[in-house]
């Protein structure tokens, strides 16, 4: 979007837009953007909150009334809880000591402990978000588990790179752990939600791992899947 506001201001319409990735953003100077602390595919910061959305949108759209461009400018608030949350409520204890099989065979556990949740939402909605990577999400899980143990290996999937498909096998799994979460009885805000897969699965414990595997990789597309797109900025403080 930052690169068409360039092509439209051309043609003299002004431009406004919402930026999610702040280094994205600052690297392709567009005329003008809002960046918000907000969660990925949240531009407007959580759902049933009209009044925030719409000071978001305002925010956005008085970047029109200046005159300097480009103006990259942060909004000032997070994102309020979901107003029908009520609490987060898992009648499945996932914690559990170490065993047999290591981190893996944890990982491996978990997914089997949610896989009739998953079952049950996939079912309800009739559709499921999990797949993009092209691996079974056991398959996804233990692909992403081994990484930080081995040096770094060539992508699983011809013609993918392996930061690409890390990216991907990451996204399934959240988006596994998610799904079954929302099967469960009670509502829970999105904030809970993050908090639950960051600070109480093998899940969350393996993908914080992984960044800092990818951090100290030497190529600039894992550098940057590991600073923009598996850890959400709101847990980078469970890194330590």
């Amino acid at each position: 979007m930052g690169a068409l506001g360039h092509y439209l201001e051309r043609e003299g319409i002004p431009t406004t837009q919402i930026s999610l990735v702040r280094e994205h953003t600052a690297a392709i100077r567009p005329p003008r953007a809002l960046w918000v602390p907000f969660e990925f595919g949240r531009p407007l910061g959580a759902p049933d909150a009209p009044a925030f959305q719409k000071k978001v949108l305002l925010a956005a759209l008085r970047l029109l009334e200046g005159a300097a461009v480009p103006q990259l400018v942060e909004f000032p608030e997070e994102a309020p809880d979901a107003a029908d949350a009520e609490g987060l409520t898992c009648p499945i204890a996932l914690a559990a000591p170490a065993s047999a099989g290591g981190r893996a065979g944890e990982l491996a556990r978990e997914i089997a402990t949610l896989a009739p949740w998953y079952a049950l939402a996939r079912a309800r909605r009739g559709r499921t978000t999990v797949g993009i990577s092209g691996l079974e999400v056991g398959e996804a899980a233990a692909f992403l588990v081994a990484l930080p143990d081995r040096p770094w290996p060539e992508s699983p999937r011809q013609g993918v790179s392996i930061g690409q498909t890390v990216k991907l096998a990451a996204t399934d799994l959240m988006a596994y752990y998610q799904e079954a979460l929302a099967a469960q009885p009670q509502a829970a805000s999105a904030r809970q939600r993050s908090d639950w897969f960051w600070g109480e699965t093998v899940a969350g414990r393996v993908l914080l791992a992984l960044r800092a595997a990818l951090a100290a990789s030497d190529d600039r597309l894992n550098q940057a899947i590991a600073e923009n797109l598996i850890v959400p900025r709101a847990q980078l403080h469970r890194l330590g």
